[in-house]
């Protein structure tokens, strides 16, 4: 302990006072405590335990008088005995290698001091719960619907499994005729506060009351049906009414069909995501609604009225030119998905597939040949036909 200056350990002058030795100790203890420095902790150690050495020498009016005149304290006049602020044999402190401490035997538990010191303490943030009312949990759901669902919009049932309040207790649950009671040991605010003497001064922790779990109150005869939860298990069936122009992965909120909420608290919420079954025929492209519509060679070559089929079941005539080329998109305008946030819609796209037939009779094969023939096309050799 001789020729260390104490001052300097502690980054004080030599006519500091007690409480600005007091305040240099405390955040140093904060800032070198082991286990504050889990990557350092060996170094952070003997830093730790010289600032304790600095702040028993100086805090003890004896025997700074004694170092500030000889440089050290006698041993003879108690230091490091266990008289001393630290109580410990050899005025240490001893860190165990489950994260305790020994030698501050009169300070109470340092392991609890240090756990509020870190969490909370000297201006840290309040852990406390809340134990006013609480929004019930959100539940989440899928849906799966038609493509012609999803144009037209439809409302549909599913059936989940959540918890309901109790309607035999109301959700209070105490037996019908019987009240809760103020939990006494807690007086109803579902936490037990303590205070402790400590190195740093008066500190206190707070936690949960064991009597009442933390609720606050005491249920002497629980209702029977939901054994004093309040709430009970049940399957429901909840209507959802789906917009037209839904697509795939889209999300329904239904507000209020969540969990029941705790103590007075909102319901929670239900999310449905959507998934759109594929369909034979039509597939989506943003609000445009595709297709594919099968011509005949003839169709193509001279023109045709044709009846395209609609997602909504109607058809809608369309006139394509004569000289129709195969993969030739045609687009009828509005009749494709709803935008769900500005109700514009979207148009109905289909490309023309042209069928080449594969068999021909005798006279349409001759009335081909002469037709190649004015187009000075060289006829087919085969005899299986100019199609194959």
């Amino acid at each position: 302990m001789a020729n260390k200056d104490y001052y300097a350990i502690l980054g004080v002058e030599k006519n500091a006072s007690e409480e600005e030795l007091k305040k240099a100790y405390r955040k140093l203890a904060k800032k070198y405590h082991p286990d504050a420095n889990p990557d350092n902790k060996k170094e952070a150690e003997a830093k730790f335990k010289e600032v304790n050495e600095a702040y028993e020498i100086l805090s003890n009016p004896e025997k700074r008088k004694m170092y500030d005149r000889f440089g050290t304290a006698d041993p003879s006049q108690g230091f490091g005995g266990n008289g001393g602020p630290f109580g410990g044999g050899n005025g240490y402190y001893s860190y165990s290698s489950t994260g305790g401490f020994d030698g501050f035997d009169g300070f109470g538990d340092l392991g609890d001091i240090f756990s509020s010191f870190f969490s909370g303490g000297f201006g840290g943030r309040n852990t406390r719960e809340n134990n006013g009312p609480k929004q019930g949990a959100d539940l989440r759901a899928n849906l799966d619907i038609t493509f012609e669902e999803s144009f037209l919009g439809t409302e549909k049932q599913i059936t989940l499994t959540r918890n309901e309040t109790c309607q035999t207790c109301h959700g209070e649950g105490a037996k019908p005729g019987t009240k809760k009671q103020t939990c006494s040991m807690c007086h109803g605010t579902g936490q037990i506060k303590q205070t402790q003497t400590t190195i740093f001064g008066q500190m206190q922790t707070v936690r949960p009351c064991t009597n009442c779990n933390g609720t606050g109150e005491i249920i002497p005869e629980p209702c029977i049906e939901c054994r004093g939860k309040g709430i009970v298990r049940k399957q429901v069936k909840v209507s959802v009414k789906i917009p037209a122009g839904i697509d795939e992965n889209q999300t329904i909120v239904l507000r209020g069909e969540g969990e029941p909420g705790i103590k007075g608290g909102a319901k929670g919420d239900l999310y449905i995501t959507i998934h759109v079954k594929r369909h034979s025929i039509f597939t989506r492209k943003g609000q445009d609604v595709l297709c594919e519509v099968p011509i005949t060679f003839t169709q193509a070559t001279l023109g045709a009225d044709l009846e395209i089929p609609m997602v909504d079941g109607t058809e809608e005539k369309y006139r394509i030119p004569d000289g129709t080329q195969p993969g030739t998109k045609f687009t009828i305008r509005g009749r494709g998905f709803k935008n769900i946030n500005n109700g514009s819609q979207g148009n109905f796209v289909f490309t023309v597939l042209v069928q080449v037939p594969k068999r021909l009779t005798k006279e349409q094969r001759d009335l081909m040949v002469e037709l190649a023939k004015t187009m000075n096309e060289q006829p087919p050799v085969k005899k299986r036909g100019l199609f194959g």
